[in-house]
């Protein structure tokens, strides 16, 4: 199986002599012309129509929401609004980050990938419940600690460990990796967290333990 990562799409890409085109993670537009000369098949980690959009994981993990999918399409002009070929969810674990629901997601499309090949089908999908996964933007990183416990807890979830959440702790800047509420044995704490994995600015990521001690020596 031959993978392209083409930076535009225009009519001369040479797609007619192919079954299918697998598409993921693809952002970029794809012409009209190109999608009506063969059979164009997006894979969108979410269970569509819910999370349309360009960062579904993400936002689910910050919705609270108990489970997520993979859903296969076909491309349209639309975004990702195709009728589906394939769909199947999976639960969103209490420990699970981004890294963890990508991993499971990918792994689950290509099984369902290989059925769809095979012999393709498709129902409409249907536009109620349809919600949308916006691309992620500096702002979505700022912690703020008035927000509940929970709340922060899915925020550092979701952007971990690709981005990573920010927030200011007695006037210095940590990007958190991990968190969870703060209890009666908690060492470094926030917002009514306790900070399981940060990393001070030019410094490598360490426990909340590791980044105490370095802050008495």
């Amino acid at each position: 199986m031959e993978v392209r990562q083409p930076q535009k799409l225009d009519e001369s890409v040479a797609v007619d002599n192919v079954d299918a085109i697998v598409v993921v993670a693809y952002g970029a537009l794809i012409p009209g012309a190109l999608l009506d000369r063969t059979l164009w098949l997006n894979v969108h980690p979410s269970l569509l129509p819910r999370w349309r959009g360009a960062a579904p994981v993400e936002r689910a993990i910050m919705a609270g929401d108990a489970e997520t999918g993979v859903t296969i399409h076909r491309t349209t002009a639309e975004l990702d609004a195709g009728p589906i070929a394939a769909q199947q969810a999976f639960p969103i674990g209490a420990d699970d980050d981004a890294g963890s629901v990508y991993a499971q997601a990918g792994a689950l499309a290509a099984e369902l990938l290989e059925g769809v090949l095979e012999a393709p089908e498709f129902r409409p999908q249907p536009d109620d419940g349809a919600t949308y996964a916006e691309k992620l933007t500096a702002a979505d990183r700022e912690l703020d600690w008035d927000r509940s416990a929970e709340a922060l807890v899915n925020q550092i979830r979701a952007l971990s460990p690709h981005i990573g959440a920010r927030g200011v702790v007695d006037g210095r800047t940590l990007t958190v990796w991990r968190a969870a509420p703060a209890g009666p044995e908690s060492k470094l704490i926030a917002g009514g967290l306790e900070l399981l994995e940060v990393q001070p600015e030019g410094k490598r990521r360490m426990t909340g333990e590791e980044y105490l001690h370095g802050l008495r020596d």
